[in-house]
């Protein structure tokens, strides 16, 4: 029974969390309680020094700055500049909006790395105009949901950091080892969206070569200019001086929040209103984070005050399990998660207790880091509960329905799917960059 406890505290804590519960304080209050039980008080005093570790890490100070960044872009009216001019760009070709999307998705991804804001965002300026052009509700859909959560695993992105944080690895190495899994799955969702247009072609329609000209009238150079070069720059500076050695990810999330502002000054729309705003919402979502990253803190502590961990692992032995074996059982468990709980509570939940183990058997944990980073962006799109469903339906026009979300998300799940087996089979994809 005493062997049994971890498991009974995890399941408890799940349970109650499916129920709808708040996560921070039932991670933190159950495990409080149940350790209360089992231990002494005098046990919890080591839980002040351990939250205190946690509030002076000072890579998690990037998670702050990267949320204010991505708030702050959001407001410069950079996303609705891209994507006008990306469908003056590809507008002519069949499938050309879809392909704008994605290409627009990847790029506020390498500058924002906020899901919720480039989903609504896309979701307000292009749906509406791929209806009216003809586009499926399904493939319009679909695209702008799955585009739009590329911010998950393209770097600078705040599933890395917060991953990182847990699995104890350098961050700047998954940025690096993230970056060609990233491009490569924008390389798969144009691919499809190609294919649509080319065996479909009536799902995907080109935009009116009169309207095209429309477009075209005036300074066109400029506003291409304008709208490409801003965000290279900003992703130039942040991600560059990672991958060049020069700062740091927490120091390259500063440089990122200070161009963010620049940009948003540059393009006419700072104000003390917006900046009240931004930080505003930094602060919300800052304060959300790290109050389940306390409560998780607690349930790391009783649950390895339990010896959970040693549980997991002889259990593992005993069952006699294979290292590519168990990496199927976590990759399954995370992605049936994700149908019912957010990719912070799974990184905070479940990845403190699988990480140990990975790291006894000897694999990798930033290939791990990769493979978790990409099933939380797939649990951002998968059904009945998926975050990008609920923020593209809330902007949606009334004629889309949920079963037109559902059917559009479908194929890009699988595209999600087949990519994440691809990168278990060949783990050289992730570490190419790193060795």
């Amino acid at each position: 029974m005493i062997d049994a406890l971890p498991l009974i505290l995890f399941l408890l804590i799940f349970i109650l969390i499916l129920f709808g519960f708040p996560v921070a304080f039932t991670l933190g209050g159950v495990s409080v309680l149940f350790g209360l039980f089992v231990f002494d008080v005098d046990f919890f005093y080591l839980l002040s020094l351990r939250v205190y570790g946690t509030m002076t890490n000072y890579v998690l100070i990037a998670v702050p700055l990267f949320i204010y960044m991505g708030i702050m872009l959001e407001k410069s009216g950079l996303a609705e500049s891209l994507l006008e001019t990306m469908a003056l760009l590809f507008g002519k070709f069949r499938g050309g909006l879809a392909i704008a999307v994605v290409v627009v998705g990847a790029m506020l991804a390498a500058s924002t790395g906020i899901v919720g804001a480039t989903v609504v965002t896309m979701g307000l300026i292009s749906l509406p105009t791929m209806l009216k052009r003809g586009y499926s509700p399904e493939l319009a859909t679909g695209t702008i949901a799955s585009a739009g959560t590329l911010g998950q695993i393209i770097p600078p992105s705040v599933v890395l950091v917060l991953l990182g944080s847990v699995l104890n690895v350098s961050v700047g190495d998954l940025f690096t080892a993230a970056l060609i899994p990233g491009l490569a799955l924008v390389g798969c969702y144009l691919l499809y969206v190609v294919g649509m247009a080319y065996f479909r072609p009536q799902q995907a329609p080109p935009m009116p070569t009169e309207e095209i000209a429309r477009f075209r009238e005036g300074n066109m150079a400029g506003q291409v200019i304008k709208a490409f070069v801003l965000p290279f720059l900003l992703i130039v500076a942040v991600l560059g001086s990672i991958f060049a050695g020069i700062a740091s990810p927490t120091e390259a999330a500063a440089v990122g929040a200070f161009g963010a502002s620049v940009l948003t000054i540059v393009q006419g729309k700072f104000t003390l209103p917006v900046l009240k705003e931004v930080m505003r919402e930094t602060t919300h979502l800052t304060c959300m984070v790290f109050i389940i990253l306390v409560g998780a803190t607690a349930f790391a502590l009783v649950f390895r005050g339990l010896e959970g961990d040693r549980y997991l692992v002889s259990l593992i032995e005993s069952a006699n399990l294979s290292p590519m074996a168990f990496l199927a059982i976590v990759m399954i468990a995370v992605f049936i998660a994700g149908f019912f709980i957010d990719f912070i509570e799974i990184i905070f939940i479940i990845v403190p207790v699988v990480a140990p183990i990975f790291s006894r058997m000897g694999i990798d944990l930033i290939w791990i880091g990769i493979l978790l980073a990409l099933n939380l962006q797939t649990s951002f799109l998968s059904p009945p509960f998926g975050f990008s469903l609920f923020y593209l339906k809330g902007v949606a026009p009334p004629q889309i329905t949920t079963a037109h979300l559902y059917r559009g998300i479908v194929p890009y799940i699988i595209i999600q799917l087949v990519f994440l087996t691809v990168i278990i089979l060949f783990p050289e994809v992730v570490t190419v960059l790193l060795d």
